[in-house]
């Protein structure tokens, strides 16, 4: 007896129709396979590349052109300038000074001048505070007051060179042979004598006072509307130990006018006199308070 082939076979259906069973039936509700990779036409690129070139595309449309908010704008600004302060800060900081390379002698000396304006100061505050206790406690305050006052209008014709003066001081000569000496360094003399206690200053002749001013004057150089020549002289009252070392300091009168190739010279005297008067002169506006 032949073999015969015992695998089930479909029925077929009454009517002549398809196949009802079950598996059929299955294979009819799936959906069709679709092939794992679409077909590339010939002469396009790649999916990935695609996709590649896109996002570039997307993210160069994000971020240009640039979109801001009035928020966005005010935190720019505001860290622009801190950073322009903090490189400005930084640059100041790092410029050498004059002070960065002086010797240790001269620092100290430095040091040394500050401390003695500050007694200075300390003597005039306390000098006017025993003024001021004395009349408080002077059986006769008029007569005290009549003193205090001959002696506050000495001093302020001293200030004023209405009136000669006498006392400790320097001579400051200044030979400018090149003709390379010019106003400007003249009165950077004087303010530093004045802020290192100078109380009377006689240049060639002329009395320096509050109102005293410099120009260059052709050849020479005017001091008041008066020309002096060369050799420029300063007679000055005050302290020697305060007004040299002023001159000295790095970076000073001294090494200024010496970078000018004019020759400087600095005396210390126990007595300089200074007999250059002012004509006392009477404002045209300003008046007493007290009257």
């Amino acid at each position: 007896m032949n073999e015969r082939d015992e695998t089930p076979r479909p029925k077929p259906t009454q009517g002549g129709g398809e196949d009802d069973s079950p598996t059929t039936r299955l294979r009819r509700e799936l959906p069709q396979e679709v092939p794992s990779t679409a077909a590339e036409e010939p002469g396009e690129a790649p999916r990935d590349e695609q996709d590649k070139v896109t996002g570039r595309q997307r993210l160069a449309q994000g971020l240009w052109p640039p979109r801001f908010t009035r928020a966005q704008l005010i935190v720019a600004l505001l860290l622009f300038g801190l950073g322009f302060g903090l490189a400005i800060q930084v640059a100041s900081t790092n410029d050498d000074s004059a002070l960065r390379g002086a010797r240790q002698e001269d620092l100290v000396r430095i040091l040394d001048e500050l401390d003695d304006r500050t007694q200075r100061l300390e003597e005039e505050k306390q000098g006017l505070e025993d003024q001021r206790t004395e009349l408080e406690n002077s059986s006769d305050q008029a007569e005290e007051a009549r003193k205090q006052t001959v002696e506050k209008e000495r001093q302020l014709g001293i200030l004023a060179g209405t009136v000669a003066a006498q006392g400790p001081g320097i001579t400051l000569t200044i030979d400018d042979t090149k003709g390379t000496v010019e106003a400007d360094m003249l009165l950077d003399a004087i303010q530093e004598l004045r802020a290192a206690g100078a109380e009377a200053i006689q240049v060639n002749g002329v009395r320096v006072v509050a109102s005293t001013y410099l120009t260059d004057s052709g050849e020479g150089i005017s001091v008041d509307g008066n020309k002096i020549t060369q050799p420029f002289r300063f007679k000055v009252i005050g302290n020697p130990q305060d007004l040299e070392p002023a001159l000295n300091i790095p970076g000073g009168v001294v090494q200024t006018l010496e970078k000018e190739q004019a020759t400087v010279t600095v005396q210390r005297a126990d007595k300089i006199v200074v007999d250059a008067l002012r004509a006392a002169k009477q404002p045209d506006y300003a008046r007493s308070s007290s009257q």
